[in-house]
């Protein structure tokens, strides 16, 4: 429940900057309509674009064969852009934003939200681990302050193993034999 919470709350501060700097740059009029249009795209980012993408993806993928690399690019950037603009419009469509002009109110902001997107995936780990330790103070939850305890040998070993699947005397016979 914690990690949903957090998620939630993390992306919808992230999605309402985005609606603002999407009213800043386009004639898209967001306002104090960010609030609530932030709830819906969050809403919309978690539970609808997966959903989205995964059906646009199966419709490109009957064709994928007969496309060139540099097609199955393309298709896949328009694929993105095309999960966008329908995020974008249920926004729109289920918030009191308001949209003028084609190319600047329906094109422009659908690539705003991919570039929010792509920071948001960068960023989005340590944002939540920060998040998270916020809300486990708020809650006094488990201590963040406490130092995690240093790994055992033992337990530094078995990391090794799993990362190459290969125990000591393994490694000891490939490097004397290379």
């Amino acid at each position: 429940m914690k990690k949903w919470i957090v998620r939630f709350v993390t992306l919808l501060v992230f999605n309402i900057v985005v609606l603002l700097i999407i009213g800043l740059l386009t004639p898209a009029r967001v306002g104090w309509s960010a609030l609530w249009a932030g709830i819906i795209m969050t809403v919309l980012v978690i539970w609808v674009k997966p959903l989205v993408s995964k059906w646009f993806r199966s419709m490109a993928a009957k064709s994928a064969s007969e496309r060139t690399r540099l097609g199955e690019k393309l298709v896949q950037a328009l694929l993105a852009v095309a999960v966008a603009f329908v995020v974008w419009m249920g926004t729109v469509l289920f918030s009191g934003v308001s949209v003028a002009g084609w190319v600047w109110g329906w094109i422009i902001p659908p690539v705003i939200l991919l570039i929010g997107w792509a920071v948001y995936d960068a960023i989005d780990g340590r944002v939540e681990a920060h998040a998270g330790a916020l809300y486990d103070r708020a809650t006094g939850g488990p201590a963040v302050d406490a130092a995690p305890a240093a790994p055992s040998e033992a337990q530094k070993l078995g990391r090794r193993e799993l990362d190459d699947g290969l125990t000591d005397e393994q490694r000891k016979l490939f490097d004397d034999l290379g």
